[in-house]
């Protein structure tokens, strides 16, 4: 099993945010997470990556215990590409992409072949490597974050939300994306709002509800569930 979740609560003061959380990703998964705002999704991901205080509980990534401080976790191949972008807004394109490399500065050849491998994948970083990463459109600031989320080569992508506020196009092509990482060997696991196009990504899904595991199933099968469709799915 590559990420094991066991049993995990998380407290924002006196919130009890997440309650016995039990999440799995195999290797070469599509994992994702759908459900309400406010039901713990982004917790979960901060949680694993130690950005939030795992009260109880623990996360094992190929069978070992994470440290839960961020940097480390970064170093053993699980990486965050958060809500909202969070690009350097003032650095260029470039020098995004390569802060997400800061853990392999010594590795000069293989960052500038994994910069040709982002490039390749959103040509329009490349059209754009010395612009100011501010000025870019959020869907080009979209295509940043995931991009320097590669350049650290993860063995596991996480990704917090990342249609939020796109139109619909970039929606699409943000998706053949991430299916093209899958395809090349990233397993991800996803919070994502679209739970339709989610789903449909996904080998497995879980649903979170006020910070609890309700329901689980391959997406085929969360796609056809009733009470999936009538809550998340819009019918």
């Amino acid at each position: 099993m590559l990420l094991e979740v066991r049993n995990l609560h998380v407290f924002y003061g006196v919130i009890h945010a997440l309650w016995g959380v039990n999440i799995e990703v195999e290797e070469g998964e599509v994992v994702s997470i759908i459900g309400a705002n406010g039901a713990g999704k982004t917790t979960l991901l901060r949680a694993i990556v130690g950005f939030q205080r795992v009260a109880q509980g623990e996360v094992l990534f190929c069978g070992k215990r994470l440290p839960g401080v961020p940097h480390l976790v970064a170093g053993q191949g699980i990486v965050l590409v958060p809500e909202g972008r969070q690009v350097f807004v003032n650095l260029s394109v470039r020098e995004n992409l390569l802060m997400g490399a800061y853990l392999r500065r010594k590795d000069r050849a293989g960052l500038l072949r994994d910069m040709d491998r982002v490039i390749e994948k959103f040509p329009r970083l490349g059209e754009r490597l010395n612009q100011r990463a501010g000025t870019l459109s959020g869907g080009e600031q979209q295509m940043l974050a995931i991009g320097r989320g590669l350049m650290s080569r993860p063995r596991l992508l996480l990704l917090d939300e990342p249609s939020l506020g796109l139109a619909p196009m970039m929606v699409n092509e943000v998706f053949q994306t991430l299916r093209a990482i899958n395809t090349e060997g990233t397993s991800l696991l996803l919070v994502e709002q679209n739970a339709r196009k989610a789903l449909k990504l996904s080998h497995r899904s879980y649903v979170l509800e006020n910070g609890r595991v309700v329901k689980e199933g391959t997406g085929e099968q969360l796609l056809g569930d009733q009470e999936v469709i009538k809550a998340y799915l819009g019918a």
